[in-house]
This record gives structure tokens, C-alpha cells and sequence, in this order.
């Protein structure tokens, strides 16, 4: 029979984790404390692929907004990403004056890639 533990990798799930919690500025102290964890092991987490338990991994993905269908299923690539989903997130709390510079600026880069081509 083969082993439970084989089935998943953690692996990517813990990088992504890490580079979320960085890229906020925290440290695996707060997150600990936010999800009732210790520092310890949010660093297994994100080091070594530890696996958490159910609850621990939606309350990691939910803190951190993670789309956990990139890590599942890898092969599908039409699903949004994290940086996708963080994204999302971000615009949904910006302004109509914030959306104008940010729609502008993406339809500059499209333009400069396809001018690139």
C-alpha cells in the first residue's frame, strides 16, 4: 500500500507561502500567531514541504489568497495563478483613477510585446 505522505508534494505549496509572506513584509512569527501555529513550523512548512493539516492549509491559503489549483493540477494553466489572484485582489480595492492608470499601463506593455514580435 503506498504512503499517504506520497500522494501530495507540499513542496511548492510551502514556496509560495514564503514568498507571499514576504512579499507583505512578515514575519513567520506573525503568520504563526495568525493561524495559531508555531514559527517553527510555518519554516517546515515553507522549507521542507512539511504538510499541514487541513484546516492549517485553508487558513494559509485564505491568509495569503493562494489559488491552490496551480499546485493540483499543474497541467491546466487556464486557471488563475497566485500572483493572479493577488492581483484580483488588488483591483478590486482600487479606484476608478487607479484602474485607468493601471489599464493604460498594461495596454502599453501588450503594445510594446506585440511590437516586439
Amino acid at each position: 500500500m503506498r504512503n499517504p505522505n506520497e500522494l501530495y508534494n507540499f513542496s511548492a505549496f510551502g514556496k509560495a507561502i514564503k514568498k507571499s509572506r514576504e512579499d507583505r513584509g512578515w514575519t513567520r512569527e506573525k503568520v504563526a500567531e495568525m493561524v495559531d501555529l508555531a514559527p517553527r513550523y510555518i519554516m517546515s512548512i515553507e522549507n521542507t514541504g512539511q504538510h499541514p493539516s487541513l484546516q492549517k492549509f485553508y487558513e494559509l491559503v485564505m491568509l495569503f489568497n493562494i489559488s491552490v489549483d496551480q499546485f493540483f493540477y499543474p497541467e491546466i494553466t487556464k486557471n488563475k495563478t497566485t500572483l493572479r489572484r493577488q492581483l484580483d485582489v488588488i483591483l478590486d480595492d482600487m479606484g476608478d483613477k487607479g484602474l485607468t492608470v493601471v489599464t493604460a499601463t498594461a495596454k502599453a506593455i501588450q503594445e510594446a510585446k506585440e511590437a516586439g514580435e
